[in-house]
């Protein structure tokens, strides 16, 4: 099924899409149903039920606040992050449903975090209840964040969600993807540019494509701009100010430095990761817990990359989107962008994947080169387990973001030095993390019960 580019790429805050915005756009899609059917101004009180990873992450990754945002009516993409609406809520106890209806909302009370129990079809589940003032339920509904911000509701887990959009080239597999390409003589990203017209006028598209990269770019300097330490029991420290000062100082003295470039590639990821772990506008690519990948591995091209490319550095950056987002639709369809679902290797190792074939094709790679970017990309991520310490996105994410991106770029150019044969499928690839990631133990699939969380564990 086809996956919309700014589906993929969506504007939002941190620090994690399935635990942030997902459970922030099902909380509002449940008022909007009790809207519909005439139950708002009866509900008197919401009761928030977490399960599995939600409630066993969930406080780190701030998922009892994002579903206040939610129930309050407010946006991911819009919100305004300075605000204390949170304070507000807990000062008051009271909440405005909607934006409309005041309720009594005690969050300790409200929102539970059932850390023994999991729903079975999918480990980001929760369920929402909204009672009258006799305490007699009006509407109860169970959704699921199934990564990168999307929610399905209960009765739509086994079929999908409602209306796929309708493209003029559908794909489900790399194979068909390449085989309409050759076909139609288009490149990965002119199929993509094609589909995303047929679902929105041109320019829409081509407005939207230059708001996504421009977003990357502010949250790259916004980065590298803050200072102080990162929320949560840790007490991070930001790096990325540090980092940028000392490679400015490097460039002052003209030292010389073969390998200087990965640090700015690092410097680029560790600003976005960071911005994404304080809660930040960052954008989602797949997800928030892998927002610095493409951002840095996009800059990289914009300030060197271009210069050996066919394309100018604005050209290149709309063709490495939309490669990109056509490699996340493989991911989204065959297997899954969830750390809860398959670890790490569903995030960060997506990311890198999509960051490889996307710089590859800016850079002028054939389809070939590029599926060979994102299989060499992903085959050495395959394992990669989602254990945060703390339930927070900052460690390992942080880093980890930085690795990704500096392996996307040696992926990309080892693909470039090759003419586009290589024995392992894409396709291959992406069925192997699959069912790697359902072969890993729960306690690795971002539930904080093992791995560096449990051994590392400061708090």
């Amino acid at each position: 099924m086809y996956t919309s580019f700014f589906d993929v790429f969506s504007i939002g805050i941190g620090p994690s899409s399935s635990h942030t915005m997902g459970p922030m756009r099902a909380a509002a899609r449940f008022v909007r149903h009790l809207r519909e059917q005439g139950l708002l101004a009866q509900t008197e009180s919401v009761c928030v039920r977490l399960y599995g990873s939600l409630a066993l992450t969930g406080e780190g990754h701030g998922t009892p606040g994002a579903v206040v945002y939610g129930l309050m009516g407010e946006e991911a993409e819009s919100i305004d992050i300075g605000a204390d609406y949170l304070g507000t809520v807990r000062r008051t106890e009271r909440l405005i449903l909607g934006g409309v209806k005041p309720i009594h909302f005690c969050m300790d009370d409200s929102v539970l975090l059932l850390k023994k129990e999991s729903l079975p079809q999918h480990p980001n589940g929760m369920e929402f209840t909204a009672s009258d003032a006799e305490g007699a339920p009006l509407l109860t509904e169970r959704y699921f964040s199934i990564g990168g911000g999307a929610i399905r509701r209960e009765d739509e887990m086994d079929r999908g969600p409602a209306d796929p959009p309708e493209v003029p080239h559908p794909f489900s597999s790399c194979r068909e993807m390449m085989e309409i390409c050759a076909r139609e003589k288009l490149t990965i990203a002119g199929l993509v540019l094609l589909n995303e017209c047929a679902l929105r006028p041109s320019p829409v598209v081509r407005h939207g494509v230059k708001r996504i990269a421009l977003v990357m770019e502010e949250s790259i300097e916004r980065g590298i701009a803050a200072s102080g330490s990162l929320p949560g029991p840790l007490h991070l420290v930001r790096r990325a100010p540090l980092i940028y000062h000392r490679l400015e100082d490097k460039f002052r003295h003209n030292d010389e430095d073969a390998l200087v470039m990965i640090d700015w590639i690092n410097l680029w990821a560790f600003a976005v990761s960071e911005e994404n772990a304080a809660g930040g506008r960052v954008v989602t690519a797949p997800t928030m817990g892998s927002a610095g990948v493409m951002p840095s591995v996009l800059r990289y091209f914009n300030r060197y990359g271009y210069k050996d490319s066919p394309y100018t550095a604005q050209q290149g950056t709309g063709i490495m989107l939309l490669t990109a987002a056509a490699i996340c639709n493989l991911y989204r369809t065959n297997a899954s962008i969830s750390g809860a679902e398959v670890g790490c290797q569903g995030e960060v190792g997506v990311a890198c994947s999509m960051a490889a074939a996307g710089l590859t094709a800016a850079m002028g790679g054939s389809s070939a080169q590029i599926e060979n970017a994102a299989e060499i990309a992903m085959e050495h991520n395959l394992g990669l387990t989602c254990d945060p310490i703390c339930g927070l996105v900052q460690v390992p994410c942080i880093e980890r973001n930085a690795i990704g991106a500096v392996k996307a770029v040696n992926a990309a150019r080892l693909a470039m030095r090759g003419d586009g044969s290589h024995f392992v499928s894409l396709d291959s690839v992406i069925r192997t993390m699959y069912e790697t990631g359902h072969a890993l133990q729960a306690g690795y699939r971002e539930t904080s019960l093992a791995g560096l969380a449990k051994n590392a564990l400061t708090c």
